[in-house]
């Protein structure tokens, strides 16, 4: 692996994509100033900026008022795809059957006792009573997650995004390594806290995936693409992407998913990066 000064990048970049905890925004969950100026300088240098998150769409207030472009991001792991310029309008969803759901949630209550869950919508967030509390989400309906998966008749109610476990004393990697072995089949499983909570979504969701479309539809290669990332959902987009970086910080698996590594979220990792991209122009 290489470093943010030389390693190489793609003769032409038409594309960043930038996760955001952890990798974009500070631990503080801010911008820095060289930050806003490298993202402001690249969507002006014609070099579209795509936000890919674990986030949904209405968490997005971080980092809406720095979109100078088209304003799009990818959502919940690659669930959704959001028009930032929309107040986060929902433009496509890749949902999670309820049904597969029902029975993710009926195994990780099986292989792995005392696991809590919260339940992502379109419409909001809604989570078990044991679930870590959600301060974001004042309005959230606590119930247990089969109530909050039920529907009266098939294909009613707001699409599922993702469903999110939480175990209060498994190992992170554990967990994460026990849900995919047991479950794995069924749907996607992933993390990017720094806490036993696994993001679970459709089979084949991922950020990689919807970023690929996204990418084709404006006629844009894979090897025009530099990405970052830093947790273990950030990794098939930085296997996927033409050039891409782990943060100084990054969980061992983005840092051996990517093709080079920059500097800490806290330390402009990303900006250093596009900074360097431009020069080279």
């Amino acid at each position: 692996m290489t470093s943010a000064t030389d390693s190489p990048l793609p003769a032409v970049t038409r594309l960043i994509a930038t996760d955001l905890d952890g990798t974009l925004l500070r631990d503080d969950k801010t911008l820095s100033d060289r930050t806003i100026a490298a993202l402001a300088a690249a969507e002006e240098a014609g070099i579209e900026v795509f936000f890919v998150t674990g986030r949904p769409a209405r968490w997005m207030d971080v980092v809406s008022a720095h979109v100078h472009g088209h304003g799009m991001a990818i959502c919940a792991n690659g669930a959704a795809v959001a028009d930032l310029r929309a107040d986060g309008r929902l433009i496509e969803v890749h949902p999670l059957e309820r049904e597969v759901a029902l029975e993710v949630v009926r195994i990780l209550r099986e292989v792995a006792p005392g696991t809590s869950f919260a339940v992502e919508l379109t419409t909001g967030i809604h989570y078990e009573p044991a679930y870590p509390p959600f301060h974001l989400d004042p309005g959230a309906t606590v119930a247990v997650a089969e109530k909050l998966l039920h529907e009266e008749a098939p294909g009613t109610g707001a699409p599922v995004l993702k469903v999110l476990a939480h175990h209060p004393e498994l190992a992170p990697d554990a967990f994460l390594a026990m849900a995919r072995e047991s479950a794995a089949d069924r749907a996607s499983v992933t993390r990017s806290s720094p806490t036993a909570l696994l993001e679970i979504s459709g089979a084949g969701v991922s950020k990689a995936r919807t970023l690929a479309a996204c990418c084709a539809e404006r006629g844009i290669a894979q090897s025009e693409v530099v990405a970052f990332g830093d947790m273990p959902n950030d990794v098939e987009m930085l296997e996927w992407a033409g050039a891409s970086f782990a943060m100084g910080n990054a969980h061992p698996a983005a840092l051996a998913a990517a093709s080079g590594v920059t500097l800490t979220n806290d330390e402009d990792g990303v900006a250093v990066v596009i900074e360097r991209i431009l020069a080279t122009r």
